[in-house]
């Protein structure tokens, strides 16, 4: 599903934020990825967004090599994943339903998709009652929600989490984790960026940690280390 093999990622003539990371992620796979700030772990998912190429060894997801992919290609790649980061990116002027609703437009979901489809992950999520709140109007946690929608609603093969609990209270954080682990249940791959030991010790999923660029270890069911 996610293949790494010898990936280094170097910014001008600075030490590598990524240095020869080698990693495989199953399809099905719950990993969260730990370290300190500068660990490397912000470079690894923007590599795997496509936001960002390697600067030598190749990388593949879901079947496709991102080395040499075209410009073009790149957006229908994206559909692939589902992404969900700290600061929930929810669009400020659109309702909870037109959130999610987005997401669906811009792969140019019919409408009968899309009526079926965004009231179906709102349940999902908890959210039924808030189709017509704005973002401003919801807690944190309910923010976090709608961009877990949104993030889902495509049913993307893979859901990549960026400190998804950063904003958050610690029951929160655990009612967000939940329901990313409900989800991965039901098949898709997830990956998890984050500082939070408490939720990775507690759900002692498959944790790999990183330092100074490098994957310094990597447990079948781990917890967070200071590396």
């Amino acid at each position: 599903m996610i293949d790494l093999v010898d990936v280094t990622k170097t910014y001008g003539t600075d030490k590598p934020a990524l240095s020869h990371a080698s990693l495989h992620i199953d399809k099905g796979e719950f990993v969260f990825v730990v370290g300190s700030s500068g660990s490397g772990k912000s470079t690894l998912i923007k590599l795997l967004l496509k936001e960002l190429d390697a600067t030598s060894g190749s990388i593949t997801v879901s079947g496709e090599r991102l080395g040499g992919m075209k410009h073009k290609r790149i957006p229908k790649y994206r559909r692939k994943l589902g992404v969900v980061f700290q600061d929930f990116r929810l669009l400020k002027d659109r309702n909870v339903y037109e959130n999610v609703a987005f997401a669906q437009r811009v792969i140019g979901s019919p409408s009968r998709v899309l009526k079926k489809r965004v009231p179906e992950v709102l349940k999902e999520v908890g959210l039924s009652d808030k189709y017509h709140s704005m973002p401003d109007e919801l807690s944190g946690g309910e923010q976090q929600r709608v961009a877990l929608a949104r993030a889902l609603v495509n049913r993307p093969d893979i859901l990549l989490a960026d400190e998804p609990t950063g904003n958050l209270d610690p029951q929160t954080s655990d009612e967000i984790m939940a329901l990313i682990d409900t989800f991965n249940a039901r098949g898709t791959t997830v990956l998890v960026v984050t500082h939070n030991k408490e939720i990775v010790n507690a759900m002692r999923k498959r944790v790999v940690t990183m330092k100074d660029g490098l994957i310094v270890s990597d447990e079948k069911e781990g917890i967070y280390h200071e590396a």
